[in-house]
């Protein structure tokens, strides 16, 4: 489940955003801090266990982390897809410290579930652990891609036992492995993207957002197109639902006649959209 096309033009986008979105200063040349990058740290010992962490300039014990989350159905895909992202939010949100991850992927031996969700767990264990040597707070927020729309919102739902989620946001994440669509898809491709999770159905629920979601799940920004060829409009709108259902804050925006991501107008849009959520959910300082 890739939308290449859609991060790649977010770079395009990004620069037009400049005009039209509220800008920060300068940099403080000032600052306690300047900006640092440690780029493939190592948070496991699998090859694919590395983060690129993006630390900011001035940043203090409480500055927030956006965790980033690829794409690729699961069993493809790398880091430096959500790059488009990373860079959008570093001129946009400058005040964040940002942790784009690559994760294990899954194959015929290896279910993404819970072995991807394992992954994220040991990123989050590994900056907890070092939050005083890179200077960070506990908050944190999530954006995912397509099948990393759908890990980043099942570890906020599930994993987050210490409240420190503060937003989750997926942009075109199935949700709900159980919908019906899924159950009798037959397209070759899409097929071999759900085996991998087999066809236990206590697994398919245990591994889909919208059974899994509670009154405590974080704040949720959803956003998805109307054209989708591999995530059908029942997977954002119900769980759409079911978050109106608990009185989970959230946001749903869709795009009727998009599919897999979008470029254009409806980019600007949703990248605008995105860069609220975060100002108001995951501000600098709290």
């Amino acid at each position: 489940m890739k939308a290449n096309i859609f991060l790649v033009s977010i770079l395009a986008i990004g620069g037009l955003l400049v005009s039209c979105l509220p800008q920060e200063g300068d940099p403080d040349t000032t600052a306690a801090l300047p900006v640092k990058n440690l780029i493939n740290l190592a948070y496991g010992t699998h090859p694919r266990q590395v983060v690129d962490l993006y630390l900011p300039a001035n940043r203090h014990e409480n500055t927030p982390t956006l965790i980033l989350v690829h794409g690729g159905g699961w069993m493809e895909g790398d880091k430096s897809d959500m790059n488009p992202f990373r860079d959008f939010i570093r001129d946009h949100l400058p005040y964040l410290a940002v942790a784009n991850l690559n994760y294990r992927l899954a194959d015929a031996a290896n279910s993404p579930y819970p072995m991807q969700l394992d992954d994220i767990q040991a990123l989050v264990a590994h900056l907890n652990e070092h939050r005083e040597e890179y200077r960070l707070g506990p908050r944190l927020g999530f954006i995912g891609v397509s099948a990393g729309g759908h890990l980043s919102l099942l570890w906020s739902y599930t994993r987050d036992t210490e409240g420190s989620v503060q937003l989750v946001c997926s942009v075109v994440g199935p949700t709900d492995l159980l919908d019906e669509s899924y159950r009798t898809a037959s397209d070759p491709s899409l097929r071999k993207m759900l085996d991998l999770f087999g066809e236990d159905e206590e697994l398919l629920m245990a591994a889909s957002p919208r059974q899994q979601v509670t009154s405590d799940a974080p704040p949720t920004l959803l956003f998805y197109g109307g054209q989708d060829p591999l995530v059908p409009n029942s997977q954002g709108m119900r769980l759409r639902d079911r978050l109106s259902e608990l009185g989970v804050p959230h946001e749903f925006h869709f795009y009727p006649n998009e599919g897999h991501g979008w470029l254009g107008l409806n980019l600007v849009d949703s990248l605008i959209k995105l860069k609220s959520f975060v100002e108001k959910r995951l501000p600098e300082e709290e």
